[in-house]
């Protein structure tokens, strides 16, 4: 009970972040101040960059993440989609520990690759004897299953494709629907069907995600929890940075999902339901995967889970279970010319940062590198006078040259340091030196993705009236 009691005064502080002066950090224990460099390192260690080398819908993408609890619990992953063009990535932030998010990340992906294959390809791929990887090849990911728990997720996915390849194939955002919610199925059978401390470990910790998948001009966001996405539009006109949420965060400042949540339980629940913002008074997010404690029915928790938990593990008040869903909401968007960029973030950048000001930086980011790219002469026979306006251009452009030339540590930087009279070093120092014991209370983890489009392609594929592009590697 500590555990939430804690975590109940972690939320507190962090909502209330950004009125925090930097004197108040100040009045803290005395903390050793970070050196540039130092903080550098710390800002860049998680850092991950990936060129594209086929010209397709995405040009590139840049990640980081920056730690608070130990371990993090944050995890990221991306991939590109074999078989077709296409692309997918995903921010899961867990919660109870990190294994729900640690599992998630790796295993949603594999799901939804082979969800939205075309069926008739699935089924040759299955008479192949394919497996869970045979769908998309991954970036940025090093790390494998330990080998005793590799073939319960390899079986669970053997039966996912095989009842997959048995229906008609549906549009992507209801097999983006269909794929979460038999991901989280496939937890909680694993968990009761072999009774391993790895797998009910995974079932009772939990995770929120937002997933997106691109597939040609079609760009679905699928957002279970309160992970955040946000598009980067350039207005033409006037040559401003428009942000476009595509996502909703189901949390208790969701009314809508407040509502879902009572109607689906008796009124005699509605004051215990949703507590002081919290699911039964305990979880912050509405929906996630995992979380099985706030799932399983009554008998399920005092046979399989009480025996080796305890008594601790039965939420307060819990009568009429399921109270808890990893039913995403699913948002569809065809790219235009005019969309540059993608962020995906989990909970800890928006903690500081709204999705406007996201999208003003990352905007003014791509705008501030172009300076590090080699001048380029217009096209033709420039005059003197082209070439002086070019040069001075470049000039003034040297005093908003990046400190950071990955977008995601630039946004990382600011949520840390940003005042109203600039970056504040001694600001993000403070936030760095917070002892592991303390720093939970100030920040959460933070990991983002920013996916940037190609403007061309796009514009070549619109102009054919078609959303297929070639594979991407």
């Amino acid at each position: 009970m500590f555990k939430f009691v804690l975590n109940d005064a972690a939320t507190c502080v962090r909502n209330n972040v950004r009125d925090f002066s930097l004197n108040a950090l100040r009045l803290l224990p005395h903390l050793p101040q970070l050196s540039p460099y130092d903080v550098n390192l710390q800002l860049r260690e998680n850092e991950f960059v990936y060129n594209f080398p086929v010209d397709g819908i995405v040009r590139s993408y840049e990640t980081n993440q920056l730690g608070s609890n130990s371990p993090c619990e944050d995890s990221r992953t991306e991939a590109s989609l074999l078989h077709r063009n296409g692309f997918i990535c995903g921010i899961f932030d867990g919660h109870g520990g990190a294994a729900c998010g640690q599992v998630v990340s790796k295993r949603l992906l594999r799901y939804v690759s082979a969800a939205t294959l075309p069926r008739q390809v699935l089924k040759e791929h299955i008479k192949q004897n394919c497996n869970s990887q045979s769908f998309l090849k991954c970036h940025n990911d090093n790390v494998d299953f330990v080998n005793e728990i590799k073939p319960i997720y390899e079986h669970s996915f053997q039966k996912y494709i095989k009842q997959l390849s048995q229906t008609p194939q549906r549009d992507v955002g209801s097999e983006l629907v269909h794929a979460f919610l038999q991901l989280d199925e496939a937890l909680s059978h694993e968990a009761l069907a072999t009774i391993d401390v790895r797998t009910m470990g995974v079932a009772l910790s939990g995770a929120v995600a937002c997933l997106v998948h691109l597939e040609g001009l079609q760009l679905h966001v699928a957002s279970t929890g309160d992970c955040g996405a946000v598009l980067g539009v350039l207005d033409p006109q006037t040559s401003q940075w428009q942000p476009k949420k595509l996502n909703i965060e189901h949390n208790a400042d969701n009314m809508t999902e407040v509502k879902r949540i009572l109607d689906e339980h008796p009124k005699e629940e509605h004051d215990t339901a949703i507590r002081n913002g919290r699911l039964l008074s305990q979880l912050a997010p509405l929906r996630a995967f995992g979380d099985y404690r706030y799932k399983w029915s009554l008998d399920i928790m005092q046979k399989k889970v009480v025996p080796l938990i305890g008594e601790q593990a039965m939420a307060p008040n819990y009568y009429t279970p399921p109270y808890l869903t990893a039913r995403p909401d699913v948002q569809q968007h065809e790219l235009s010319v005019n969309d540059k960029f993608l962020v995906i973030a989990s909970d800890g950048l928006w903690d500081f940062l709204s999705p406007s000001e996201v999208v003003s930086l990352v905007g003014e980011h791509i705008n501030s590198k172009k300076i590090l790219e080699p001048m380029r002469l217009p096209e033709g026979n420039p005059t003197l006078q082209q070439i002086s306006d070019q040069l001075a251009e470049r000039k003034a452009g040297l005093t908003r040259k990046p400190i950071d030339q990955n977008a995601a540590t630039h946004l990382i930087r600011n949520a840390l340091g940003a005042t109203d009279y600039g970056i504040e070093h001694s600001k993000i120092s403070y936030y760095l030196s917070l002892p592991k014991d303390v720093v939970r209370l100030y920040r959460d983890d933070i990991t983002i993705t920013v996916i940037y489009f190609n403007t061309e392609h796009i514009a070549r594929l619109r102009d054919a009236g078609t959303g297929i592009s070639a594979p991407a590697a």
